[in-house]
């Protein structure tokens, strides 16, 4: 494999790093097992985009199986991070929703740590963000794809 790609695979592989080491370091300081962060970020996506989230589609998501995610749902519950709520299009179907308090919390840590990133963004111009924006996304892409068993 050329020597410029796989420079660019151990400096995504840094900034993972990185990333879990902040998010293991906010996970233990407020109690939460690092997989209760995965869910909070994967529900907080999911708002941003407009999408909603059923227990079933969460679990997907972590590739945890149905009492894996009724545990960490109720985890996340207990602690008032989220709250389960009927869908008022069709009441058998319960949505998560991420309570004010988890968005709260994860702002004390991360705030800063966005506000870093996005001054270090500074540095570059639009066309560059753009392709930096391209770039991510086809990595994110192909790491979403499914893998072979082995």
């Amino acid at each position: 494999m050329a020597e410029p790609e796989m420079g660019l695979v151990h400096l995504l592989r840094a900034v993972t790093v990185e990333f879990d080491l902040l998010g293991a370091e906010f996970a233990a300081r407020n109690g939460l097992h690092p997989t209760d962060l995965r869910a909070l970020i994967a529900l907080l996506d999911a708002a941003r985009a407009g999408e909603t989230v059923t227990p079933g589609r969460l679990g997907e998501r972590l590739r945890l199986n149905s009492a894996g995610t009724t545990a960490l749902i109720d985890r996340l519950e207990r602690l008032g991070l989220v709250r389960r709520e009927r869908d008022p299009n069709d009441r058998r179907r319960v949505l998560l929703t991420v309570e004010e308090r988890a968005v709260e919390l994860g702002w004390s840590l991360f705030g800063p740590v966005i506000d870093g990133l996005v001054g270090a963004m500074g540095a570059f111009d639009q066309q560059e963000l753009e392709t930096v924006r391209r770039f991510l996304t086809a990595m994110t892409g192909s790491l979403a794809t499914p893998r072979p068993e082995h």
